[in-house]
Formats: structure tokens, sequence, C-alpha cells
């Protein structure tokens, strides 16, 4: 016994017509006539009393019709509440701490705008972390910087990640060319927790050279370390998309391209995996935001 069977009988049955019910499945009626047919062989009952116009449920039809009506009713309320479901989410996008309040905060308030009903959640983590995470399916996909390049994941560039010097306003390494990472080996360092990248990549540059450095503060946000930047315990290094227009007012940058890597950033995939409609709209939403603000 097949569903088509059964959704053919219980029309059929509801519009007293075989024809009307063919209209209504968007069948063909010596199709839906096979289906009735089928199914009265495999019960080995008459389901119709065809002699009369309308045509009639036998009592055999009948008892199929009540046991059946439920079940068919039932099966299209799944159906629609799983596309429901799958139209609230959740989409699950991972990152790491300095692109998500700064970054993706701008795809997140253009998403929420467009698809406010989108249950959406953003985990922290380490660069590492997050691709561990796209790797085995438990995120929908992951935004960083100079991801692994490996064939099992896609990457697609969006955004240019650039690593400054950041410094209060009015200090001395603002106002001498910098030559090379050695003059900033010589403050008080703020920096990210250990495993992030470029705290990785900075202290093997300085290592490489050969110099000696002291790290004062580890915090878990550039947004942080901007504050007691700010008031004068140290400098840092960061990726210049985390310095915004108020944070001029009282820190400084310089660019450090000539001396780390300036890395291309943007989302990773794992090939394959099945994305949700809303996780789909999200990646539209990331790649349209970023396109919109590059220059012209």
């Amino acid at each position: 016994m097949e569903l088509r069977e059964l959704k053919s009988f219980v029309t059929a049955a509801k519009f007293r017509s075989i024809s009307k019910a063919a209209t209504d499945l968007g069948l063909g009626q010596p199709t839906v006539t096979t289906h009735i047919k089928k199914l009265e062989k495999e019960l080995n009952m008459v389901l119709f009393d065809r002699v009369t116009r309308p045509i009639r449920l036998t009592l055999s039809g009948q008892t199929i019709f009540d046991l059946s009506q439920p079940l068919l009713d039932g099966l299209d309320s799944l159906a629609v509440r799983t596309s429901e479901a799958e139209e609230r989410g959740p989409v699950t996008v991972a990152s790491t701490p300095d692109i998500i309040p700064h970054t993706l905060l701008r795809v997140v308030k253009v998403f929420n705008s467009l698809y406010p009903n989108v249950y959406l959640r953003i985990q922290s983590a380490t660069r590492s972390e997050v691709i561990g995470m796209v790797r085995t399916g438990e995120v929908d996909a992951g935004v960083i910087q100079h991801p692994d390049r490996g064939d099992d994941l896609h990457f697609e560039p969006l955004f240019l990640y650039e690593r400054v010097l950041i410094a209060p306003k009015g200090h001395e390494l603002l106002s001498t060319p910098m030559t090379s990472l050695d003059s900033i080996a010589k403050y008080p360092l703020l920096l990210m927790a250990r495993g992030t990248y470029t705290r990785h990549i900075l202290e093997q540059q300085l290592q490489k050279r050969g110099l000696q450095y002291e790290v004062i503060m580890e915090l878990d946000s550039m947004d942080m370390i901007k504050k007691f930047v700010t008031i004068g315990m140290g400098v840092s290094v960061g990726p210049r998309l985390a310095i915004e227009e108020e944070d001029l007012d009282h820190l400084g940058m310089v660019s450090l391209a000539n001396f780390l890597p300036v890395d291309q950033a943007g989302l990773i995939t794992l090939p394959g995996k099945t994305l949700s409609t809303p996780a789909g709209q999200f990646i539209s939403v990331l790649r349209d935001t970023f396109a919109a603000s590059e220059p012209a």
C-alpha cells in the first residue's frame, strides 16, 4: 500500500467524484482510478459503490476512509510544521572574538532586519576551533581570517584582515616611522589569549628576532584591550577592523602590513553539507554586506 493510493482514495471520497479528485490532486483521471483499484486489490475489498452517481463509499470504504483521513491530515500538518520550523532556524555561525563585535555585527543587523523571526546563534571561538566546528558540521558556517587550505573545506574571501599597532593617543610609537617590530617589544604588551592567531604570529616574529618582550595582560576581547591601552597600560597589536571611528579620539594606530601578514578573511563552509533555507539566506546577506562595502 502506497501513500499516493490512500491520498487518491480519500480525495475521491471527499469529492464523491474521481474526476474532481484528479483535478484537486493535479493527476489524470486514469491515474486516480488506477490508484483506487490497486488499493482495493491490496485490501481485497470494494471501497466505492460505482453504480450510483455521485459515487458512494461502501461500508468497508467508510471504515478505511475513517482510518486514513486522520493519517493523511497528520502528514500534511507534519510537512507544514516542518517547513515552518526550518524557516525559524536556528542558523549557527562561528567566528573569532575580534571579528564578531565589529565586522560580523554589521551582517547580523542587516539579517535581523530582513528575517526577524529566524533564530540566529553566534559562537565565539579561536580560529582553529572555528575550523574544527565547521569541519564536524557543528555549525553552518564560519567567518575567520587565514583559514587552513585543506581540501575538505570551502573558503570564500570577503574582506582583508590587516594588523595594526594600537597605542594611546600621543604615544611616542605613533610619532616615529615604524621600521621594524623591535620598538614594539620595548613596551608592555596587551594581547589576546594564547592560541589566537594574531598573537601567535606576532610572538613568532618577535622570538625569531631574538627580542625580549613582556605580555602584562591577556584578554578575550579587543574591545577590553582598547580600554586598557587608552589608560596607558601598554600597547597592543590587533586587527584594523577592531578600531572604530570613535576609538581614534583616544587611540592611535600604525599599519604593520610591512611586518605581519595581511590575510584574506571570509566564509568557510563544509562542501556537501545541506544548509537550511535560513542558513543560505544568512550567507547571502553576508556576501551582499561585504560587496556593498567594497570601494567602487
